[in-house]
Formats: structure tokens, sequence, C-alpha cells
């Protein structure tokens, strides 16, 4: 009896060891001391705060580098145009084509000069044309400042621009004298050439006369005079 109450003992203290053992290993898993798995792959990759930040603070350079950089690109393009104009060749009367046209109805108080680049390159109108309506007058008709462009003006082949020439106030008791051809002197050393009126002939008062600045199209205000 006393070996089957020892042998019995024994087997109850070895018992309670292996449940001793499994419930440590237990409790090790669920202390989270070594895990696997999506998530705990995921916690591995993720980054600490602070390298998040630096990762943020080197995106954010690397935008701002770039915005820098096409701006600077931006400028460079806008000022290589402003060179390209500069360099620009000055319209002559070789390769323009002066013509003279009325603006409105009778009575015809104003006429329109149209100078087409007729040539195969760019060239640029300068200022106003110079023009002399009569003999017996010798000074050029005075120009309009408002009518001024910002930059003189730039045609490419076959392009054409504008010039707006008030010839009197359409009154009949003006002192009016007729013109059937004019001279227009392009500014800058553009040289000089002959323009036919229209309809024939037209009627200038010298105490009147004005012209705007050469412009790429008539705009309303500046060029009424």
């Amino acid at each position: 009896m006393r070996k089957l109450r020892n042998r019995t003992t024994g087997l109850a203290a070895v018992t309670t060891a292996v449940l001793a053992l499994s419930l440590t290993a237990c409790g090790e898993g669920s202390s989270g001391v070594k895990s696997s798995g999506p998530a705990a792959d995921s916690a591995a990759s993720a980054p600490a705060p602070a390298q998040a930040e630096k990762n943020t603070d080197t995106a954010k350079g690397a935008a701002n580098g770039k915005n820098a950089s096409t701006a600077q690109g931006a400028g460079a393009a806008k000022g290589s145009t402003g060179q390209a104009a500069a360099n620009t060749p000055v319209c002559t009367t070789k390769n323009v084509a002066i013509s003279a046209a009325y603006q409105d109805g009778p009575p015809y108080t104003h006429i329109v000069l149209t100078a087409k680049n007729t040539s195969g390159h760019s060239c640029k109108l300068t200022g106003y044309p110079e023009i002399e309506f009569l003999e017996s007058h010798r000074e050029n008709v005075p120009p309009v400042a408002k009518s001024k462009p910002a930059t003189p003006v730039v045609l490419t082949a076959g392009a054409p621009a504008y010039a707006l020439v008030k010839l009197s106030d359409g009154g009949r008791t003006e002192n009016t004298e007729p013109v059937t051809a004019f001279s227009v002197t392009l500014q800058g050393g553009g040289g000089m050439t002959a323009v036919k009126a229209p309809g024939g002939g037209i009627a200038v008062d010298p105490a009147k006369w004005a012209t705007g600045y050469w412009t790429p199209e008539l705009r309303n205000g500046a060029d009424d005079f």
C-alpha cells in the first residue's frame, strides 16, 4: 500500500509540473513577446514617428525644388521671347505694303493705314507713321499719345498692323484741302513710301489732323480721337 501511495503522489507531481509548463508557454504567446503574421509584419514595417516626419520633409523639399525649377524655366522662356523681339529687325518699305482705306462712311473724317508684312521673315514696326499730306505743310501729322502700345509691334510673315488717322472734323465750314496721295515714313530707318488716298481723294484739315501709333489691332477707346 505504501508503494502504491508513493507512485500516485509522483504521478500527481509530474502532472502538476506539465500543467505549469503549458500555462507558462501560453502566457508567453499571449504577452506578444514573439508573434508572427500580417499584423506583426505591418507593425514592423511602419516607420517610426521621427522617420515619418523626415520622409514628409524630404517630399516637401522635392516638390518645392520642382516648383522652383518650373518657375525658373518659365522665366527663362519669357526672357528668351523678349530677347527674340529685341533682335527682330525693323520693318522697311521693302518688306511691308502700306495701304489706306476709309474707316466709316461720309463725312470721311478718318482713314486706316494698313501695313502688311510681305517678306518671308518677322519684322517690327516702331512708333507711328510719319505722314506728310501736303507739300505746303512739311511738318508730319502729330501722333496721339494714348494710342501708343506698350511694346513695338512685331509682324510675322503676312501679318498686318494698323494706324488710325484723323483727317478733319467733317464740318462744311472747315478749311480743308484735297489730297490724292501722301507720303508715309517708317520710324527706325524703315524708309519712305507713297500711299494713294482712298476713293480717289480725301479732304484734310491741317488744324485737325492726327495719327495713331502702329498697333496689332484697332482698340476701342485708345484709338478714338
